[in-house]
């Protein structure tokens, strides 16, 4: 069986369960994703940090026996996620590929470190997903920490979940998709994996966002699928059949880069240009905006009225809020810039009054 290397596949389809809970589940699933033949990889949950005791966290250490017999049967790679440093050693008990961590271990530099140094040496791939809270400083401290104990950077991966998102999204994890660019553009020789299953929390989104991903040239997609999701113990939302994970593998476009044609080349460049004006013109509104703001600040510095007008700031959201369908902008992306524009402005203020 030929060993498994990360980045020799693009795009690297991932899939299994988001639990392994019996035998015959396991290998029913995995001998079905197999036969698809769009799976390059198997995964399965073994050990499940849930957010709740009580709950479904997992079967252990015979979950691996079943996904290294499920690795057997198919000839492909396993992946599962760990959390300790006694996951890995069970994982390199039973041959296990690549390994990845995840959204609730990313948060803890502990953990993170103990891992890192349980794999030094292993040959193992490492896919490390980012943190629950929108933090990119953290999820490339993670990072950082695997390539200090000596884990070749080639072998470590990146995978792309969303983030929890306090305010209205349709999606259980918010994509964030401006974090995940940051992230790239600090590590742009790793592979960028997206979880579009962990981002949805539904299945009903899970093209749209396996699309999305292609289209911004993510490298692979990581999708849990179950022979029988209404029985799942864990997230049985989000995980479809196998000839499903087929359909919607199928179904996403990976466009090429660029095409070698003066007419598109010409084309582009055009919009571009426009682009580059609108941007210089909406930047000098903002600044216009801002100065403005400083004026108000110092009225109000002058009058001794705190800088804080909840109303105001009220009037001012729900108005722009309102014009959401006549301007064709999402109330999410008119709200993210709203809010960015009033932490700014009250900054301006604050600096004026002190």
């Amino acid at each position: 069986m030929t060993k498994f290397k990360l980045g020799e596949k693009r795009p690297l389809v991932i899939s299994g369960p988001c639990s392994v809970e019996t035998r015959e589940q396991t290998l029913e699933t995995c001998v079905r994703l197999a036969e698809t033949g769009v799976v390059d990889m198997l995964r399965g949950g073994v050990w499940k940090p849930r957010t709740s005791p009580g709950t479904f966290e997992g079967v252990g250490l015979k979950g691996l026996a079943w996904m290294a017999e499920a690795k057997r049967l198919t000839g492909l790679p396993i992946g599962v996620e760990v959390a300790s440093a006694k996951h890995v050693e069970g994982a390199l008990e039973f041959e296990v590929d690549c390994v990845w961590i995840g959204a609730r271990t990313t948060v803890s530099p502990f953990a993170v470190q103990e891992i890192a140094e349980a794999l030094k040496g292993s040959g193992v791939s490492v896919l490390i997903k980012n943190p629950m809270n929108p933090d990119i400083d953290l999820w490339a401290g993670a990072v950082k920490r695997f390539a200090a104990v000596g884990i070749p950077i080639e072998d470590i991966g990146l995978i792309h979940r969303g983030f929890q998102y306090f305010g209205q999204s349709r999606y259980r994890n918010a994509p964030m998709w401006p974090l995940a660019f940051e992230m790239r553009s600090r590590f742009p020789e790793m592979m960028m994996i997206c979880d579009p299953s962990h981002m949805a929390g539904s299945t009903e989104y899970l093209l749209e966002l396996s699309q999305a991903a292609a289209d911004l040239r993510y490298d692979g997609l990581i999708v849990e699928s179950h022979c029988n999701p209404s029985e799942a113990l864990s997230d049985a939302a989000q995980q479809v059949v196998p000839g499903e994970l087929e359909r919607l593998i199928s179904s996403v476009n990976w466009r090429r880069d660029a095409v070698d044609d003066p007419e598109f080349v010409q084309a582009l460049n055009r919009f571009r240009d426009e682009i580059d004006q609108i941007d210089a013109e909406l930047f000098d509104l903002l600044s216009r905006r801002m100065r403005v703001s400083e004026r108000i600040g110092r009225v109000k510095k002058d009058n001794d009225v705190v800088i804080l007008q909840s109303s105001r700031w009220g009037e001012i959201r729900d108005r722009v809020l309102a014009q959401s369908e006549r301007l064709g902008l999402s109330p999410e992306f008119l709200n993210a810039i709203l809010e960015a524009v009033h932490v700014e402005s009250i900054e301006r203020q604050n600096s004026v009054m002190n």
